[in-house]
């Protein structure tokens, strides 16, 4: 069963010989439950469309449907609750609030949505990233790896449809870089969450359970790999 589609989405920046089609009637579609990498050289609209997959910008024609719930049919009201209750973000830069401890910052996307925390599953993602001793830390305490880790904890805790992972390697060494995608890969199987990364790193992509490749604004041929 699809979770995540998009239907000829279409995106163009500037005009006239400034004009970037950043997306070209790109179709995508992956299952409940996978682990997709999104793979491309830097501007070839990978992140455009992860921006598009996740709501977070509209674009100039086709669709995105998530759960069976078709994106941009929404007001921009009803789309960030929406959003917030079925997708989760991991970034490059993590975005953690540098005044909330880890605990707070894993609970506060829930607690923004005015609800309860699930203690048991939060308990069983912390045990699993390994942050169990880390919980009273401030992000400024903690290295890179273990915000990143913190991040993806974050993005699971309520339990949304999908992950949308941006990069989240960038800003690692390799080493901690590729123990962070065995992490979201470990918990795309322990907890069935579907997950689309997008990556410039061919060897991370490969960890994935499916590969899509974009250049130049359009799925390659062939390349849906899922």
């Amino acid at each position: 069963m699809n979770i995540l589609e998009s239907k000829d989405l279409c995106k163009t920046y500037g005009s006239g010989e400034s004009e970037v089609k950043a997306l070209d009637h790109v179709s995508i579609q992956v299952e409940d439950g996978q682990f997709v990498a999104i793979v491309g050289t830097s501007g070839s609209g990978k992140s455009t469309l992860l921006n598009m997959l996740g709501g977070l910008d509209r674009p100039d024609s086709g669709s995105v449907t998530v759960s069976g719930k078709e994106l941009f049919s929404m007001r921009d009201e009803e789309m960030t609750i929406f959003r917030r209750r079925n997708i989760g973000f991991v970034f490059q830069n993590y975005n953690l609030v540098p005044v909330l401890n880890v605990y707070e910052n894993i609970v506060l996307p829930i607690e923004l949505d005015g609800s309860e925390p699930d203690k048991e599953y939060i308990g069983r993602i912390i045990d699993t990233l390994g942050l169990e001793k880390k919980l009273t830390a401030m992000p400024n305490q903690l290295s890179g790896g273990q915000q990143q880790r913190v991040a993806v904890a974050r993005a699971l805790a309520s339990k949304p449809a999908i992950i949308l992972a941006d990069e989240p390697t960038g800003n690692l060494d390799s080493k901690t870089g590729m123990d962070v995608i065995s992490l979201l890969k470990m918990t795309s199987h322990e907890f069935h969450q579907t997950m689309v990364m997008i990556t410039h790193n061919e060897e991370i992509a490969l960890m994935a359970d499916g590969m899509i490749r974009i250049e130049d604004g359009r799925v390659e041929a062939g390349e849906i790999l899922c």
